[in-house]
């Protein structure tokens, strides 16, 4: 991948998009895994410090959500999940009952809380705040990053 030009516009417009996304929350509202990727390009991929600054930003944006939804009436799941070898596919989620589908509350078998968050981004993460879970199968590794306080726990 090439060097990335322009890289403070980048992350100026990444902290953009984080601090002006809002859910729309009335109580007809409801979310079937609704998500967000904020490194929709894999920029972070071939840099460690844009890596955490996207991980950083994914958080700032889950505590964002978490306040939107503190007035939320209806039972919901959020979360953040964190590839290791794919930073593509990192995203905040929201899920609710909804006519989609009865899959709620979602449950992922084969998840193992309270592991250790590797160095790369440990230090971004309040484990006073958040439960942390690590799911490894042949495909991927994948932390799984939720509020302690608000939420149905994954």
């Amino acid at each position: 991948m090439k060097k990335l030009r322009g890289k403070k516009r980048y992350i100026r417009n990444l902290w953009k998009e984080v601090n002006t996304c809002d859910l729309k929350l009335d109580h007809e509202s409801w979310f079937d895994f609704w998500h967000v990727h904020l490194d929709f390009f894999g920029v972070g991929k071939n840099s460690l410090k844009i890596r955490r600054e996207h991980i950083k930003a994914h958080v700032a944006l889950y505590n964002r959500l978490l306040k939107q939804l503190e007035g939320f009436e209806k039972p919901y799941q959020a979360w953040i999940c964190i590839h290791e070898q794919d930073p593509i596919s990192d995203a905040v989620y929201v899920h609710t009952p909804n006519p989609n589908d009865d899959y709620f509350p979602h449950q992922i078998q084969g998840l193992h809380w309270n592991c250790k968050l590797p160095n790369t981004f440990k230090d971004l993460i309040d484990l006073d705040k958040f439960d942390v879970a690590y799911k490894k199968s042949e495909y991927e590794e994948v932390y799984f990053i939720q509020s302690k306080e608000q939420g149905i726990k994954l």
